[in-house]
């Protein structure tokens, strides 16, 4: 807004100093108004920039928008760049330095770098350690798996697979000796957050410079020495012990799941040591994986990769249990699913798993279901794995006995108590018929779901496309299907679609927060993918058998996941149960850093120039340095003004029933020479001494008539009430004193500079007013009020339809409206400019009685239809029509 007097300065020097005008004789006079006036441009400049800033982070800071740590470097490092700039400025407009300025400008500079510094810290030199030396509290030595697993065999007395953890150490003194942490940042700056081709680009460029990266030999002997003494233990020769490589990275496990979201790589040989470690490293950068991360706020910085490595067991069966039910809170059974073979297929969905419920007391079997299972994933001799067909007697046989469910429930029983917390928990049956556990950690559970909501109605008449399964989130969904058949097709998934897939896969959380629903054919809501369809709160049915036949690409369907149906088209009976998407970032890792660097950048504290303590040392905040330079500033310009000027260049008061304390700053050609005069011996300034034509048509509007001077506005209570609250929490000390800021006029026969602050209120005004159509221009930005950050959001909404509805250009972010007018002949720019000084009295205040959202349709509608006093004909909590399209004629009285 403010920048674009850049674009007006040659028009106005050339106003301000053309041959022959008295007082532009002086050349040393006027380079120095040019250098100076410069400098007031670039503050105000910055002024504009920071504004921006301020108002997106505050939306940012509501949670529904995805943001990563290079936003809150790149705000947070802009920020600082314009405050610096700011004082700059200030100084050169000064004449003078301020050393006082800029140290306290670098001292909450550097209060932001540390509030953006990283928490975490390795609490482990060695590379690697054995399970016999880990517990949980070595979490960020180990990660969230390994940590689980040594806690599981070493407190909690359960079986496990024997074997070490590659420490994050290892992944650090890995990454600084290649000098890897510099070439991922390096990439990860091309990342757009909504771009899927972006984030797999850079996935793919990030993944292959860490297999291509040199280990160091030192960790090389470390991880070869320690998978020989595994071997030692398990009694076998090192060329014949294969092992699981397992990630266990920061965070895994932990009350963020990352289920699926890193590589796990199976039956490993010695030869493939290594090179497995590598990928299970490089994994961290999967495009899943980084996108899961963005999602859920995590700082990327902190993540580090620790590995599990574990004797492979070739299991019998494996599975998945849970130590209670994951969405409904009335059922405590333990829920117990199992597959042949290896577990991958049961957690990925690739086989729908035996389930079992077992009774907390008693350990009584209950709701067996045995489900058919052609497939089991098993190790083969190579260091490879393999599909195997299950024998045609056991593909409808139960996975476990009996007791082996009982001695898993359990197990699950113990895990519960010794944490705390339900438990989700992964299991394996060797073949010698023992079973231990994989890994253990929290469950993720779903708050305050009891069944079917009350109230929801049965849907008859209407066929159901698919029905039964299991419901692993419950919720209501309404979209047109996508059918997925591979992971590559993921890329065109559209916003509000719902996914129908073969099966469950946690792969499809890149399209979880645009999803409205999920069915798949088969899956376990035991399954990982069923995990973060909890997390993310997407409406999921799994198991459906033949979703992805009965169902059509582009089909609008509608989900009911409580009851498990599918149907065609959109039911509104049921859209009714519809839940809000959760929160997105609110609560996460990265959203609390940005909530700390605000809190340095935000917050308004110097808010009464008159105080004795509105001066530099009080400055908390980039916020108050903004208000404070641009309050003195202008007091700058008073000064440089009187300097440049014979005739023209005076400041003077104008004194007009505007309700404002409102100052004119002349650069020529915009007040009667006369009225010069009598501002010279001290008299003020009257509307009709002014001829600069954008501020006399301003003031047309802006000066108050009859009716709103005898008008009373109508009280809102509700909304006074949160006004008076919202300034007594806000601004304890202000006293009633916010009301009278001094506002400014800088203006030339045809250009407007117009800044008000009325109490909580800051409005600017840009105007070029001219015969040549394309340079025409208004600018108008609006911000802040007394209110609660929702009201004034609401005003912000109103005045932006109000700006629409005359052929603005408007973008509205939280409580801040920016509207822009181009290229518009003379009488319509001088009509927009009497109704934006209409709109400025209209607007202030308001915000008290923006109560609902009906608030600000009824507002732009008063206004709209010609009332621009707000009276009893004004009802603002009553729901009014949509305001005039673009184009209408403005009523009321003409600018000229």
């Amino acid at each position: 807004m403010e920048s674009e007097i850049l674009t007006s300065l040659g028009k106005l020097f050339r106003a301000v100093f053309r041959p022959g005008q008295k007082g532009a004789e002086s050349q040393a006079v006027q380079e120095l108004f040019r250098k100076k006036y410069k400098h007031f441009q670039e503050l105000l400049e910055s002024n504009s920039e920071l504004l921006k800033i301020v108002s997106d982070m505050e939306f940012t800071l509501q949670g529904d928008r995805l943001f990563g740590m290079s936003y809150v470097r790149a705000q947070a490092t802009r920020a600082v760049f314009h405050a610096l700039r700011m004082a700059a400025s200030f100084e050169s407009l000064a004449g003078k330095p301020n050393p006082a300025l800029r140290a306290k400008v670098e001292e909450i500079q550097a209060r932001i770098k540390e509030a953006m510094e990283s928490r975490k810290e390795v609490e482990a030199r060695e590379h690697i350690l054995g399970y016999e030396q880990v517990t949980r509290e070595m979490v960020d030595a180990v990660g969230g798996k390994s940590a689980n697993l040594g806690e599981v065999k070493n407190r909690v007395g359960l079986p496990v697979p024997r074997g070490f953890a590659i420490t994050t150490s290892a992944f650090r003194f890995f990454y600084e000796r290649t000098g890897l942490w510099e070439e991922i940042k390096r990439i990860k700056l091309g990342i757009i957050p909504e771009a899927q081709d972006s984030l797999e680009a850079a996935s793919e460029e990030i993944q292959q410079a860490i297999l291509s990266a040199a280990m160091p030999s030192e960790l090389e002997r470390e991880i070869e020495a320690a998978h020989e003494r595994l071997a030692g233990e398990c009694g076998l020769p090192p060329q014949d012990l294969r092992v699981a490589l397992r990630s266990s990275a920061l965070g895994e496990d932990s009350a963020l799941s990352y289920a699926g979201q890193y590589l796990s790589v199976l039956n490993v040989p010695r030869q493939r040591l290594l090179t497995s470690y590598r990928y299970v490293l490089a994994s961290l950068y999967t495009p899943r994986a980084i996108s899961y991360r963005m999602l859920k706020g995590v700082v990327d910085e902190d993540m580090a990769m620790s590995v599990a490595c574990l004797e492979m067991i070739d299991s019998v069966a494996s599975g998945v249990m849970y130590s209670r039910h994951p969405f409904n809170a009335s059922d405590d059974r333990v829920l117990v699913n199992a597959v042949w073979g290896l577990g991958p297929y049961a957690v990925d969905g690739v086989v729908t798993p035996d389930s079992v419920s077992v009774a907390r007391e008693t350990l009584a079997l209950e709701d067996i279901r045995t489900a058919h299972k052609p497939v089991r994933l098993v190790c083969a001799p190579a260091g490879r794995l393999v599909e195997d067909p299950v024998p045609q007697d056991m593909q409808t046989r139960p996975c476990l006995n009996p007791a082996q469910i009982g001695v898993l429930a359990g197990y699950a029983l113990r895990l519960e108590r010794h944490y705390g917390t339900a438990q989700d928990i992964e299991w394996a049956l060797t073949p010698q018929g023992a079973l231990l556990v994989l890994q253990s950690r929290p469950l993720s559970l779903v708050a305050g779901v009891q069944g079917v909501p009350a109230g929801m109605p049965v849907i008859d008449g209407r066929e159901a496309l698919a029905q039964g399964g299991e419901v692993a989130q419950p919720g209501v969904g309404c979209g047109p299907a996508y059918i997925v058949a591979a992971d590559d097709e993921l890329g065109g998934f559209p916003e509000g679609g719902v996914l129908v897939a073969p099966h469950s896969s946690p792969k499809y959380m890149v399209v979880m927060q645009k999803a409205q629903a999920i069915l798949a054919d088969s899956g376990s809501i035991t399954g990982h993918m069923a995990s973060l369809a909890r997390e993310f709160g997407v409406p999921t049915i799994l198991g459906l058998g033949g979703a992805t036949r009965s169902i059509q690409p582009g089909q609008v369907v509608t989900v009911d996941a409580y009851t498990g149906r599918v149907y065609a088209g959109a039911v509104e009976e049921l859209l009714a149960f519809k839940s809000a998407k959760v929160t997105l970032m609110a609560g996460t890792p990265v959203h609390e850093v940005l909530e700390r660097v605000a809190r340095h950048i935000i917050p308004l504290r110097l808010t009464d120039p008159k105080s004795p303590e509105f001066r530099v040392r009080s400055c908390a905040t980039l916020h108050d340095v903004m208000r404070l330079l641009h309050e003195r500033s202008y007091g700058e310009m008073f000064t440089l003004s009187d300097m440049a000027s014979g005739e023209s260049g005076v400041a003077m008061r104008l004194r007009a029933q505007t309700g404002l304390d409102l100052h004119v700053i002349d650069l020529g050609g915009g007040v009667d020479p006369e009225a010069v005069a009598r501002a010279g011996k001290g008299r003020a300034l009257r509307p009709e001494d002014v001829i600069s034509r954008p501020f006399n048509a301003l003031l047309g509007g802006l000066v108050l008539d009859e009716a709103q001077l005898t008008t009373p506005r109508p009280v809102q209570i509700k909304g006074l009430l949160s006004v008076m609250g919202q300034q007594m929490l806000n601004n304890p000390g202000a006293d009633g004193q916010r009301f009278g800021d001094r506002s400014y006029a800088i203006i030339s026969d045809k250009y407007l500079n117009f800044s008000s602050r009325v109490g909580y209120h800051y409005g600017v005004l840009d105007c070029y007013c001219g015969r040549t159509v394309n340079k025409n221009y208004i600018t108008f930005s609006f911000k802040g009020g007394a209110a609660d950050d929702e009201k004034r959001a609401r005003r912000a909404r109103a005045i932006g339809l109000i700006l629409e509805a005359n052929g603005f250009s408007v973008d509205v972010v939280a409580d801040r409206v920016v509207g822009r007018l181009q290229k518009r002949d003379t009488e319509e720019t001088l009509k927009q400019l009497w109704l934006m000084g209409k709109l400025l009295q209209f607007t202030r205040q308001t915000d008290m009685f923006m109560v609902d959202e009906q608030s600000v349709q009824a507002l732009a509608g008063c206004f709209l239809s010609g009332r621009y006093v707000l009276d009893g004909t004004c009802p603002l909590t009553e729901a009014k029509a949509s305001p005039p399209g673009k184009g209408q004629d403005t009523p009321g009285a003409s600018p000229h």
